[in-house]
């Protein structure tokens, strides 16, 4: 079997993608980053989706980006946006999260000979973040190609984003055929220790409606019954 890193959050998108790499006959080496991310739980989440969908080997690497902050989610000075008004990129956004995790997926690529790695970034139901577009994505796969030992060597790394531009609804459609239990992932950009989410952040918001276009049962634990 080929290898693949999918880099598994613990959310909705990359548990689909974990299941999307499985399907298509990787053997699938699960990254997670722990990053000082407020919304801790869903480390625990990957941990359940990685056991869940049967992956070959899962590991959480730790990298603290509260020291630079610039974040919600980093930075617990800052409000979690709960309004629902949108804005062109939001203070959740993370700087330079996706190439740091990119980043370390390829390294672990490279010493595993995997030529393949999976990210659930998408550019249609997401929150705006610069570093979830398809032109980033080309341009880091052929920065991979140019830094690294096996790139120099003729042997192509490709970035697989099987979701870049599936709708929240087909992503879930997509995942639920394949078997994604997602009463396991946390999305939730406030989730509690328990993994509950708050049902009314920006993430919590596109979630409910992916659920709700789909027509299927929400399986999210949310902290309060009437949200």
């Amino acid at each position: 079997m080929k290898k693949a890193v999918v880099l598994l959050s613990g959310g909705l998108d990359s548990a689909t993608v974990l299941a999307i790499a499985r399907d298509q006959g990787f053997q699938c080496y699960a990254l997670s980053v722990d990053y000082g991310q407020r919304h801790r739980s869903e480390l625990e989440a990957a941990r359940k989706v990685a056991q869940s969908l049967h992956s070959h080997a899962h590991q959480i690497i730790r990298l603290d980006l509260t020291a630079f902050g610039g974040s919600a989610l980093t930075d617990r000075t800052m409000e979690i946006p709960t309004s629902g008004e949108k804005t062109e990129i939001p203070v959740t956004y993370v700087p330079a999260r996706n190439t740091i995790m990119l980043s370390l997926a390829l390294a672990w690529a490279e010493t595993l000979q995997s030529q393949d790695i999976f990210v659930g970034v998408n550019a249609v139901d997401y929150s705006g973040y610069p570093d979830c577009r398809p032109e980033y994505i080309q341009a880091f796969e052929q920065m991979a190609n140019l830094a690294t030992k096996a790139g120099v060597e003729g042997k192509k790394l490709n970035i697989h984003v099987p979701l870049m531009h599936l709708s929240k609804k087909e992503i879930i459609q997509a995942g639920l055929a394949l078997g994604v239990d997602y009463g396991l992932t946390v999305s939730c950009y406030q989730a509690d220790e328990m993994g509950r989410a708050c049902g009314i952040c920006d993430s919590c918001r596109i979630r409910k409606a992916g659920f709700a276009a789909a027509g299927v049962s929400d399986s999210t634990c949310y902290r309060l019954r009437s949200v």
